[in-house]
């Protein structure tokens, strides 16, 4: 089992996206909205940038907000379900390491296990195109379930899943020598069967933090949800890291 090195760009399609429009509660996605305005420090108004943004559900609740929301995603058929939702957010159909906009935004986050899919280098030069569009001193916020700290000790091979009418079947392999989390999703609706792969590097804490310096960043903080909604400081087996950096001040 093994995706190939750009199945990122289309795997989000037709029924994944169909079941990540109905995984995620309403009400959590505003705790979301309110822990990424917190941590980002965004004053009224503040120039955002939500990256990868999938089908815009966080976009469009801090644009909502009044901030100035700029929402990019690789997939087509997510940013059409964006662009139905809110025509209050600047949707960019692009990669995630073309960020053409130099010293833009007050703040950025990646959010909803983003980060990853390519391989060390990719994953470099998208931390650095992120740098690049903020302003410097501009923050940035990564949530991250997959640091070897938090996936490792709770790895399980299989993982059954169900959302709404749809079921999700996923066959899980570690592969240490690559440091990549293989996986073959199985989604079953409607009497139809669709059958997928994903790869994502498992980096640890330190490697994480040593990538945030060098592309860029600093200040750097590593936090993870509470069980009141709000963050408390990442501890060992957390159920996931919520990395936050400054961009450095040139």
């Amino acid at each position: 089992m093994q995706a190939s090195n750009n199945w990122f760009e289309t795997f989000f399609s037709g029924v994944s996206i169909d079941l990540w429009l109905n995984a995620i509660p309403a009400s959590h996605t505003q705790k979301e909205a309110d822990a990424i305005a917190a941590a980002l420090a965004l004053s009224p108004g503040a120039d955002v940038l939500d990256v990868p943004c999938g089908h815009g559900r966080l976009a469009e609740v801090l644009a909502g907000r009044g901030y100035r929301v700029t929402g990019v995603d690789l997939s087509a058929d997510a940013l059409n379900h964006a662009r139905r939702s809110s025509d209050r957010v600047a949707w960019e159909e692009r990669d995630m390491r073309n960020l053409p906009w130099p010293s833009r935004f007050d703040g950025a986050f990646c959010f909803g296990n983003s980060f990853g899919y390519m391989d060390d280098e990719g994953n470099a030069a998208f931390l650095r195109a992120v740098a690049g569009a903020l302003k410097p001193g501009g923050r940035f916020l990564l949530e991250c379930p997959i640091v070897a700290e938090s996936w490792l000790p709770a790895f399980k091979d299989q993982i059954w899943v169900k959302v709404g009418d749809m079921y999700l079947l996923a066959r899980n392999q570690y592969d240490h020598v690559r440091g990549r989390f293989e996986t073959e999703y199985t989604f079953v609706a409607g009497g139809r069967v669709d059958v997928r792969y994903g790869s994502q590097r498992v980096y640890a804490y330190r490697q994480l933090m040593d990538l945030m310096q060098a592309s860029g960043f600093e200040n750097l903080s590593g936090e993870t949800w509470a069980r009141d909604g709000g963050t408390e400081p990442y501890s060992f087996r957390a159920p996931t890291l919520l990395l936050s950096g400054t961009r450095t001040r040139i």
